[in-house]
């Protein structure tokens, strides 16, 4: 499990090299979804070549030449300058990915207490990974939910795919409770084919059938992770003063001293998240709590990470990957 500290942000960072992180609230300042998740996916991108993972599953194989609509950054201009044609340099990745993105946009996700909430944290999570896998030229989907399942776009690699993807991750949290089992239950019921599958939620809800559902998707060979999103003071109940708390979901008002109810909600927290892990960890899952606060290209370098220490061989195909140097 990664924690969202400090501690571990430094050491990811440190990995990084001297690549700087982008603060969160500067980037929520950027309207567009997709420029957002493109600037964080720039930023990751400088950060990978200068770590210790760069070049991991990755072979260099053959020079192909450029088509209208890929991604220029891949040129080399060495060759052009010898040949003055434009060459796209290839690459063999192992990563053949079909990911589904399952995106919690239930009410509980528009708290927040630093400048943006939860889902606006997490839709720019879903929008930075199928932005960094579309140029990895892999199949995402997505399917987001509260108590409902609301929209289902189903994995495809295609132009104009991705754009798709980020119109509908802009709708606002609307419904009221988070049913966890919906969603499962669709992917696992109509994804016939292997594939990751990262749900990201705060996973404030009963969490009593999540083992079940979380179980058949691993039965049928899918690998899942779970980002869950949560805002620093959910996480630490450093609130100063007695104050009227909202339930979202409930519509309950509760008055609430932080000094008297501090130390009860923290064990039911820890209560809940112990919970959760070891649900996660008998079942094979990769489980990252996340506070809303952490810089975004850290979420990618989780995902690698994990990638590595599965170390599964998947199909191999060749794509333009980021990080050639000629």
């Amino acid at each position: 499990m990664s924690n969202g500290s400090t501690s571990s942000a430094k050491t990811a960072a440190g990995k990084r090299g001297s690549a700087a992180l982008i603060d969160p609230g500067s980037l929520m300042r950027i309207k567009n979804l997709e420029l957002r998740a493109s600037a964080i996916v720039e930023g990751f991108l400088t950060g990978l070549h200068r770590s210790p993972y760069h070049g991991f599953s990755v072979e260099f194989t053959e020079y192909r030449q450029y088509s209208t609509g890929d991604d220029t950054r891949f040129l080399d201009w060495k060759l052009y300058a010898r040949s003055d044609r434009y060459f796209i340099k290839c690459f063999e990745d192992e990563t053949n990915l079909r990911c589904h993105l399952l995106v919690d946009l239930s009410r509980s996700m528009s708290f927040g207490t630093v400048g943006y909430d939860k889902a606006e944290y997490a839709k720019t999570a879903a929008a930075t990974i199928a932005y960094f896998l579309s140029l990895q030229r892999d199949a995402v989907g997505l399917l987001t939910f509260d108590e409902a399942i609301t929209d289902r776009i189903p994995a495809r690699f295609r132009p104009g795919h991705v754009h798709q993807l980020m119109m509908s991750l802009e709708r606002a949290p609307a419904g009221k409770a988070t049913d966890i089992e919906k969603p499962l239950e669709q992917i696992a019921a109509t994804v016939a084919k292997r594939g990751v599958v990262v749900l990201i939620s705060d996973l404030l809800t009963p969490i009593g059938s999540l083992k079940k559902n979380l179980s058949y998707l691993r039965a049928r060979g899918h690998e899942v992770v779970v980002l869950r999103v949560l805002d620093p003071r959910e996480i630490d109940f450093k609130f100063d003063q007695p104050a009227m708390f909202h339930d979202v979901e409930s519509g309950r008002n509760l008055y609430i001293d932080p000094d008297a109810a501090r130390e009860n909600y923290l064990g039911q927290f820890q209560e809940h998240a112990n919970a959760l892990q070891t649900i996660c960890n008998n079942l094979g899952v990769d489980l990252h709590q996340i506070s809303i606060d952490r810089p975004l290209e850290l979420i990618l370098f989780d995902l690698l990470a994990d990638r590595m220490k599965r170390g599964r061989g998947t199909v191999r195909q060749r794509t333009p990957i980021a990080g050639s140097g000629s």
